[in-house]
């Protein structure tokens, strides 16, 4: 593992848990928009990470692309409205150990989910002057390996690695040609990583002890 410039993380699974705020969206939507569906902790859980075409194919396989755009925006609507209210929870370490490592490296986030929810995210958790630049799936609808190196191209970024908590980081990682860090008290799991933590505390210690 080579000493890092930049740190770039995922937001789902790796900062937080909001699932519960994403399944009242979800569910609020499908009710808002007469779809008769219902999804679960679970069901989201298991997507997490995934680009929004795979996840409403999948969710919605019966209704076609319109239907789909239009029940996601009203599922956005909610979200937006819930997430001031409900948040959700900040892993244990998360606000101490940003603090920490925001003073020796550039802090970024990069996250497959609609676009304005790491900043929505941002503002509930009182981060905003710790993360240098984000990019959400939802602003371009580009893969995480390119919106990673649009970050690395802007901020010229010499030596980032990403962290992650599932295969699709993992995998998305290696196609940008960074180094991919294993958080595991995540969502998912994957055996391809440079290095693995349990626990945020032990992630921090490391980089601030390179």
């Amino acid at each position: 593992m080579i000493k890092p410039d930049s740190l770039i993380f995922d937001m789902d699974g790796t900062l937080w848990d909001a699932a519960d705020t994403y399944v009242a969206s979800w569910n609020a939507g499908f009710k808002k928009e007469n779809i008769d569906i219902k999804v679960s902790r679970k069901d989201l859980s298991h997507m997490m990470g995934w680009e929004k075409r795979k996840v409403l194919d999948h969710i919605m396989p019966d209704l076609d692309e319109e239907k789909q755009e239009q029940v996601f925006t009203t599922i956005n609507e909610f979200r937006s409205q819930l997430i001031p209210q409900m948040g959700g929870t900040l892993y244990e370490g998360i606000k101490e150990g940003l603090e920490k490592l925001s003073s020796k490296y550039k802090l970024f986030i990069v996250s497959n989910c609609p676009e304005n929810l790491i900043r929505q995210f941002m503002d509930w958790s009182d981060i905003n002057h710790l993360i240098t630049d984000e990019i959400a799936h939802g602003r371009n609808l580009k893969p995480k390996h390119h919106n990673i190196k649009l970050l690395i191209d802007r901020h010229q970024l010499k030596d980032p690695v990403y962290v992650g908590d599932t295969e699709t980081d993992s995998i998305e990682s290696r196609k940008a040609g960074l180094p991919f860090v294993f958080l595991s008290y995540g969502f998912g799991e994957t055996e391809d990583f440079d290095l693995r933590f349990d626990d945020f505390e032990s992630f921090t210690n490391y980089f601030m002890n390179l």
